[in-house]
């Protein structure tokens, strides 16, 4: 179901943000986002000279690489376009989210290490999305490990979800509150009424 039909406008402003998850031939993953911010009009720019209609104003990449645990292997970030000559000197920091795990304080790690003068606002706010498509990248392959571990009584391959806790998706949106049909179809011992 659309949006409802708007009151005539005019585009001014336009961000693209491409995500993507990658399974690595060495059993790693690879997290990408490329951002892009044009403008429908052209603009004067005291580092650029002038940034046409259409021209991207940023134009920026990151990569995670995390394992199958969701720990964060190694970051990269570059730009190609940027509103000024300083701004791709904030992508050698995102190296220094290697080492964090996805997961509960993932957003407030990242602010630490690479938030304010540190790093770069647009590149720090797609991290965020990016641990959402590293969940949707990972969680059937995690699911498949943990039934194959649980099969084989493999006490190391722990499910997504120890039999009896409560399930970490459990009233993080609308799909999962506890009185959902979701909910009362795939955990109804957690159903509320």
């Amino acid at each position: 179901m659309p949006l409802s039909h708007p009151v005539d406008r005019e585009l001014q402003h336009l961000r693209d943000i491409d995500l993507k998850g990658y399974q690595r031939a060495d059993g790693l993953f690879d997290i990408e986002a490329h951002l892009v911010d044009t403008k429908t009009y052209g603009f004067p720019s005291d580092y650029r000279g002038q940034v046409n209609a259409g021209e991207p104003l940023h134009g920026m990449w990151v990569r995670m690489t995390i394992d199958t645990d969701m720990n964060v292997i190694a970051c990269e970030a570059a730009s190609d376009f940027t509103p000024y000559a300083i701004c791709p000197g904030a992508a050698p920091a995102f190296a220094n989210l290697a080492g964090l795990k996805i997961g509960p304080g993932f957003n407030k790690a990242v602010h630490e290490r690479v938030g304010g003068v540190k790093g770069c606002t647009h590149l720090r706010e797609v991290l965020a999305q990016m641990a959402t498509v590293a969940f949707q990248t990972l969680y059937p392959i995690r699911a498949r490990l943990a039934r194959e571990a649980r099969k084989n009584n493999d006490v190391a391959g722990e499910p997504p979800t120890k039999p009896g806790a409560k399930p970490s998706l459990l009233g993080t949106c609308h799909a999962y509150a506890p009185n959902s049909p979701v909910v009362k179809k795939r955990w109804p011992e957690w159903a509320e009424d």
